[in-house]
């Protein structure tokens, strides 16, 4: 007979073993204290608390109700160690987990014009944005139907929200060291923004 316990993660209540709690709660700690310097600290945990959510969801089914601790050694070798992370070069473990990523297609929010479709193909294809809207032009002139075209992908696309799908729509691995080093750039990204329009 195992000890199990209730925890909220990022609005969703799992059950989890006693063991399984302990080694989650040190990664997370260690993740919380590898951050401490950060001035964009709470958004990276919690997307990173938000990615092990969801990986904790796709091990839940019918059968099996509690996260154990082989769930969360399986979920901490796939989101990496917090030494790992921000140190600049991949490891091994992160280069075979790169190789075995697939992108996803999403429509992109960052770079859109209108609903973000040609952006998230161009991203999809690892083209210029630009060249997937001019196709679309060519095609909404030359045969008049790439305006339906546009509306049904805008309809049936999603829209990357989170870190994790924007992640995804570039083909990166989902794990600890790319969600900080997204953040960082986010963040950096924004604050170069507010400089320029200060001056």
């Amino acid at each position: 007979m195992k000890k199990t316990l209730t925890i909220n993660l990022s609005n969703q209540v799992f059950h989890i073993d006693e063991d399984a709690y302990l080694r989650l709660k040190e990664y997370l700690d260690r993740i919380e204290s590898h951050f401490s310097n950060n001035e964009e600290r709470t958004d990276i945990i919690s997307d990173i608390e938000n990615r092990i959510s969801e990986l904790f969801a796709e091990r839940i089914s019918a059968e099996k109700h509690v996260i154990t601790l082989q769930d969360v050694e399986e979920i901490i070798r796939i989101m990496g160690d917090p030494v790992e992370i921000g140190g600049g070069s991949e490891t091994g473990q992160d280069q075979q987990r790169s190789s075995s990523t697939t992108k996803r297609l999403y429509r992109d929010p960052d770079n859109r014009v209108l609903g973000g479709v040609c952006s998230g193909i161009g991203q999809y294809f690892n083209r210029d944005p630009i060249i997937v809207r001019v196709i679309f032009l060519i095609i909404f002139f030359g045969f008049g139907i790439g305006f339906l075209i546009y509306i049904i992908l805008w309809i049936v696309v999603p829209e990357a929200r989170t870190t994790a799908q924007k992640l995804e729509m570039r083909g990166d691995p989902v794990n600890a060291s790319n969600i900080g080093k997204f953040m960082r750039d986010e963040f950096e990204s924004v604050k170069n923004t507010f400089k320029g329009k200060k001056r």
